[in-house]
């Protein structure tokens, strides 16, 4: 038999598979062949940054031709990569990675990852196994119950399946200034539609007062948007929400504000003072004024939305202080946060804010936006520390998102393989089993749309306002959302339902993706569908916290076992045209979700673009 020199995936060379805790001991193994003639082995590690420092490797035993070397360590909370040197009679000689987590003799590979993080790092277990749905409040449901105190300067749709609109300068009618009047009475109204689904977690797109219909342009981080309600209604729907099981999360905007706002007031709406008109504002310090565009920095050089400076002590403890506003909402019923462009936040803020939130609400949710792998993003020059144990419990899982997109479009199994397997790598696993894993969200287009324009044009907001799938397109899209829905349902992490999607929304990207859910006029089978699916999650607790195993990831199949406390739950895809066939390591289980067509208990039998989960 032969045996790679190392495989940071397999328990041969590596018992403990990725980040490891703080002062936790680590064995890592390699295997080098007697043909080597290796006269000394080490391992060569450094952490972020920091010089390289070698470790001895002690020959061990000896498998067919291969001797083993390993050595043991322990390290501190940070980053750290490492590949491993070795000399022998024919000279000097490196092990290093290739593009998965195999390695390999070459000098041109690169090093693998170890993330190890605090080991004091907990985060609230009770949300893993739950179901996210991320609501953009303005379009999911209009109670109907009388807005009060809404400014006149915005237009009120009274055509809720209208199309978002997408101008710029269209008179009141414009770009992000159309509202529809989604409500927190009309969520609190839908809770039981929301228990269909399995839904444990609502996730809020901003709600507090902002003049633009997406709200990230905050205006008054302590009063709710006059369309939405008051507090009082948020309140009411925390209470109504706990007695379905359902936790709600807020959007935190932190890295800008509304120039239209209390705190800038550009405009004027709110009196004399604010940081652009009075040299004396109390929020004049937030903001940074000078040789600027516009005067003063804009985040993304955007004028409307002014950047604040997250490090100033007063801004900080508005946010984070005894009577901020995290503690004000968590305290109003809410049981969480999704932090807005976490990785344009500084360190020292993500850590205020972490200690703002576990102070005031121990198990509340700490969630980030990141777009990359968060474990080792760099931004602004430096290594991000998200996921060490000090700042965030998880993020959301663009890698897995894209990753699953390719997948259905492309039957590339091996590929998503290597992006789920990278994740589980870098992460700690506290983090990985609170991934809000999306397909869809309100900054990229609909999953129906993404998939099925995958790898054609897409062009401008005028353009995008014009294209409808085909019934044969659409259709066909629908069949690999399923897909995509089973993997996003069953890998590590908790699945994030968009708003409309299971009700088979379409649309390109900002507005389009935030149409209103067209309640009566819904995919009925998708629909059904996403309710099975999330009920059948639910019931099954290897989907919380279970180990993941690789089963099959060839011939366009993509097939692997969750596994915890004597539950193994084998989910198989296939994104072909053709049958396919999954061996079943099982040998046994019922099939609980989609259709096994075998009647060999050996192995699993998938229709097309069908799917299978046995337990």
């Amino acid at each position: 038999m032969n045996y790679y020199p190392f495989d940071s995936a397999n328990k041969l060379y590596k018992p403990h598979f990725g980040a490891c805790k703080s002062g936790e001991e680590l064995l890592i193994r390699i295997a080098l062949h007697f043909d080597a003639r290796v006269q000394g082995a080490f391992l060569q590690i450094c952490e972020d940054g920091k010089e390289i420092f070698e470790v001895e490797m002690k020959p061990k035993e000896t498998i067919d031709n291969y001797r083993f070397y390993d050595c043991t360590l322990t390290l501190e909370t940070g980053l750290y990569w490492y590949k491993f040197r070795y000399t022998s009679e024919y000279g000097e000689f490196f092990v290093t990675k290739t593009e998965t987590s195999l390695g390999i003799v070459s000098n041109d590979g690169g090093a693998w990852q170890q993330t190890v993080y605090d080991k004091d790092f907990t985060v609230p277990s009770r949300f893993a196994g739950g179901i996210i749905y991320q609501i953009f409040p303005d379009r999911f449901y209009n109670s109907g119950k009388k807005k009060k105190n809404v400014p006149d300067d915005r237009f009120l749709c009274s055509d809720w399946g209208k199309q978002p609109e997408y101008r710029q300068n269209n008179g009141i009618c414009s770009l992000g200034n159309d509202y529809y009047g989604g409500d927190l009475e009309g969520i609190a109204e839908k809770l039981p539609y929301l228990s269909e689904l399995g839904v444990s977690i609502i996730y809020l797109n901003p709600i507090f007062e902002a003049h633009s219909n997406h709200r990230y342009n905050t205006a008054d981080y302590f009063k709710i948007d006059p369309i939405l309600g008051d507090e009082k209604d948020l309140v009411r729907l925390c209470k109504q929400a706990k007695k379905f099981g359902i936790s709600i999360i807020f959007d935190g905007v932190f890295s800008h504000t509304g120039d239209d706002s209390v705190y800038f007031n550009k405009y004027g709406r709110y009196g004399q003072g604010g940081a652009y008109n009075d040299m004396a504002s109390p929020y004049r310090k937030w903001y940074k004024f000078g040789s600027f565009e516009c005067g003063y920095s804009a985040w993304w050089g955007v004028p409307s939305l002014p950047e604040v400076d997250e490090n100033n002590p007063g801004f900080t403890d508005f946010i984070t202080g005894e009577n901020s506003v995290i503690s004000k909402w968590l305290s109003a019923g809410l049981d969480g946060i999704r932090l807005d462009v976490a990785d344009e936040l500084p360190d020292a803020f993500l850590e205020a804010i972490r200690k703002a939130v576990k102070r005031e609400k121990k198990d509340a949710y700490i969630l980030g936006e990141v777009w990359e792998d968060a474990s080792n993003k760099i931004s602004y020059g430096h290594r991000r520390k998200f996921l060490l144990g000090r700042q965030l419990d998880s993020v959301m899982n663009y890698p897995f998102a894209n990753g699953i997109i390719d997948y259905v479009c492309t039957g590339d199994g091996e590929k998503l393989k290597r992006t789920v397997m990278s994740v589980l790598e870098n992460y700690p696993k506290p983090s990985v089993d609170l991934l809000m894993n999306h397909i869809g969200t309100h900054d990229t287009a609909r999953a129906i749309t993404t998939i099925a324009n995958y790898g054609k044009y897409t062009g401008d907001r005028e353009w995008q306002s014009k294209q409808t799938l085909s019934e044969n397109d659409y259709a066909f899209a629908c069949l690999r959302l399923k897909i995509a829905a089973v993997l996003q349902y069953t890998l590590p992490g908790i699945p994030s339902l968009y708003y409309g999607d299971e009700a088979g929304l379409t649309g390109f990207g900002d507005p389009f993706c935030r149409g209103t859910y067209p309640w009566g006029k819904e995919n009925v089978d998708l629909l059904n569908f996403y309710k099975a699916l999330g009920q059948m999650r639910r019931k099954t607790k290897a989907f919380a916290e279970g180990a993941y195993i690789p089963v099959k990831t060839d011939e366009g199949c993509f097939a692997f076992i969750r596994e915890a406390n004597g539950e193994r739950v084998l989910v198989c895809a296939n994104a072909t045209d053709c049958e396919k066939t999954v061996e079943n390591p099982c040998k046994s289980g019922k099939t609980v979700f989609g259709e096994n067509i075998s009647d060999d208990p050996d192995f699993v039998r998938l229709k097309p673009y069908g799917y299978a989960i046995l337990v």
